[in-house]
């Protein structure tokens, strides 16, 4: 089955809202086993509106509309939809009674555009909003599936999960779509898609897509199948291929980033982390607090920007600090840095990021040059990454490139 995601909205084509529905849905119908082939955004206009509804129904099995289904004037999905696909709309009234004891519980009266909210098409399925107002819906015409969803995603993730997907599981006969995500860090993009680009060039079934993140790279393995335990088997000779030649940088079965494996290792090692930043400036320890239950492992930390907090709060000697002496960007006062954060935070591992992130250069030392230190229970050590890209890259960059440090060591 082949989809079309039509996005409506003005604002997305002007760029002042990102459109993460589409993607959500596209992960959503893949599971489904259902491949989205085209994205459209269209604006509040009814004519172009309609121009897509019909593009996408002379190429698509499934046209799923986002947005447009709001009580003011610019709303027009359900309206033009109406029109193209020669069905009259209706008061769905289970929706109606909702939106009704809403404005009775505020004291005012519903404006009469409110009902607006409350129509859906002729023979269509009805798909409740329990979080808006706007109800959704769903309905086969000429042998075509349409679903009507709300453009807020805190409406339309529930209504899709609860409503619109056991709809259309109901009306796919493909089998669903499994995959597997392997995620990898310490390792770029190119070098990994290098060593498995034979498996690349002649895969099938299952399929292989690698794709980047900053400072991480994953790699899906997908199958079409009746069960999770058969797409397993199905995967399984091409995952332990992938295991023999990149397993070293694998870090996780699963889409999460390697934070979160740092996090869950020194959970299970019931030890503790503490951060010393120069160049990231606070990013490593903001990327470790983003994980649920870091704060059973991360007990704080310290951004030593300026060279006096290095010396006065770190206690990093100026010997070491100075232009003339190895500098701040050194492998010297990373370990230094490390060393000293452990100790001042009593942690059993510690993490410093000391580096150059441009534009310029510092202490006549290249943008990208980054010096990662590592201090835990069996000692310390430091390393040398060097990156390119603009200034916020390579903080990234740093960061990940600290937390692929510790999980080896910590592995």
């Amino acid at each position: 089955m082949r989809a079309e995601i039509i996005a409506v909205g003005t604002e997305l084509l002007m760029g002042q809202i990102v459109n993460t529905n589409a993607q959500y849905l596209s992960r959503e119908l893949a599971a489904l086993g259902i491949g989205v082939y085209w994205h459209t955004v269209v604006g509040d206009n009814a004519e172009r509106i309609a121009e897509a509804i019909r593009t996408a129904r002379s190429r698509a099995d499934l046209v799923v509309t986002t947005g447009g289904l709001g009580p003011t004037r610019d709303d027009l999905t359900k309206e033009v939809m109406a029109r193209v696909l020669g069905r009259e709309l209706k008061v769905y009234p289970p929706a109606l009674e909702k939106i009704e004891a809403h404005f009775r519980a505020r004291g005012q009266e519903m404006p009469e555009s409110n009902r607006r909210q409350a129509l859906i098409m002729e023979g269509s399925t009805p798909l409740p909003n329990d979080v808006g107002h706007a109800v959704g819906e769903a309905l086969e015409e000429g042998g075509a599936l349409f679903v009507l969803l709300p453009g807020p995603p805190r409406e339309l993730q529930p209504m899709f999960e609860k409503y619109a997907k056991p709809w259309l599981a109901k009306m796919n006969p493909d089998l669903p779509i499994y995959s597997k995500m392997l995620k990898f860090s310490g390792i770029g993009e190119s070098l990994l898609e290098q060593r498995l680009l034979d498996l690349i060039d002649t895969q099938t079934d299952p399929t292989i897509a690698p794709y980047a993140k900053e400072g991480e790279v994953a790699v899906r393995l997908s199958t079409r199948a009746a069960t999770y335990a058969e797409a397993e088997r199905k995967w399984a000779a091409v995952e332990r291929t992938i295991r023999e030649r990149v397993g070293e940088f694998l870090y996780a079965e699963e889409d999460i980033p390697i934070e979160a494996a740092v996090v869950r290792l020194l959970t299970t090692r019931n030890e503790t982390l503490a951060v010393a930043e120069s160049c990231s400036g606070g990013l490593l320890a903001h990327l470790v607090t983003n994980v649920p239950g870091s704060s059973r492992v991360f007990i704080g930390g310290i951004v030593c920007y300026d060279k006096a907090v290095k010396r006065d709060w770190l206690h990093v000697p100026d010997e070491l600090l100075r232009i003339d002496g190895p500098g701040e960007v050194s492998e010297q006062t990373a370990l230094r840095l490390a060393e000293n954060t452990r100790s001042r935070f009593r942690t059993d591992w510690a993490l410093s990021v000391t580096g150059v992130a441009g534009p310029a250069e510092l202490e006549g030392k290249p943008p990208g040059l980054v010096y990662v230190g590592v201090a835990g229970p069996d000692g310390s050590r430091a390393f040398e990454e060097k990156w390119t890209g603009n200034r916020e890259t390579i903080k990234w960059r740093a960061a990940k490139a600290a937390l692929y440090r510790l999980w080896r060591c910590l592995r």
